[in-house]
């Protein structure tokens, strides 16, 4: 069994299945840190090359080198040194590559949240394995690609082994914001200055004056200005801009209820 772990999958450069895909990810991201980077990455490029030439190559070799460095500028769009797992889906040619589907229809992290709104049908914070399905169901239909009922259920189990971290069979927020590229997931951003679930209900009732259980853009701004103040995070007005289109989103009508404010910057939501 450990020998078989050692082996790493071949990468045959012929059309990949969803899971095939996974198995190739899962491989290189050693740490399961979310990107292929340092030597995971090496033994990546050293792997595809080979797949490509048929030979083994030598990451001493200049020419190697050189063409490391062609291909990380070439796919590594957002030029950090890592390869994400929406970058390495345009590398390889994955079978009706379903993860750029994904981006195509979520491009950006406010349609994402809506996306996320309109398939969180019970508000629980989580999508679950039958709204996952219909969440991929959606975007295959408006991507316009064919599926039947077995690959959809190939294409929910893959993405739940991709990104269902602790195993409970459903996805959060941030969860499934990593098929974002880094650059739009702004719950990133986040991640630092997450608060207490006390520290939340003290803060939405601050800013919500009236008691009336929602808070408005306008409220929303302060509340974020305030946050990274306090934490002396600097955010320019652009990105501030960013992150309140992408959390009014989850708004119902440009009510903002603390349900939906806290599977944003609460560390145990309770939702």
């Amino acid at each position: 069994m450990a020998n078989n772990a050692q082996q790493p999958p071949q990468l045959h450069l012929a059309e990949f299945t969803a899971t095939q895909f996974l198995d190739i990810w899962k491989h290189f991201d050693v740490d399961g840190n979310g990107y292929i980077e340092g030597k995971e990455l090496e033994n990546f490029f050293r792997e595809l090359e080979g797949a490509r030439q048929g030979t083994g190559t030598d990451p001493s070799n200049v020419a190697f080198r050189e063409k490391m460095k062609e291909f990380m500028h070439r796919f590594d769009k957002n030029a950090d040194g890592k390869i994400e797992m929406s970058e390495l889906a345009q590398i390889l040619p994955t079978e009706e590559n379903f993860l750029l589907c994904f981006r195509m229809f979520v491009g950006s992290s406010s349609e994402f949240m809506q996306a996320w709104r309109k398939h969180d049908e019970d508000r629980s914070g989580y999508i679950e394995s039958n709204e996952l399905k219909g969440f991929l169901s959606d975007l295959l239909h408006k991507a316009n690609r064919k599926y039947d009922d077995k690959k959809l259920n190939e294409y929910t189990a893959t993405i739940l082994r991709m990104f269902d971290l602790n195993g409970d069979g459903k996805l959060g927020l941030s969860e499934m914001a990593r098929l974002l590229p880094t650059e739009e997931n702004f719950l990133l951003k986040f991640q630092s200055i997450k608060v207490s679930a006390e520290q939340f209900h003290s803060i939405f009732n601050f800013y919500d004056k009236d008691g009336s259980g929602y808070i408005d853009e306008q409220e929303l701004d302060t509340l974020l200005k305030d946050l990274f103040e306090k934490n002396k995070l600097m955010v320019d007005a652009k990105s501030l801009s960013s992150y309140k289109k992408s959390i009014m989103a989850l708004s119902d009508g440009g009510k903002l209820y603390r349900t939906e404010l806290e599977i944003v910057i609460c560390k145990d939501p309770s939702v």
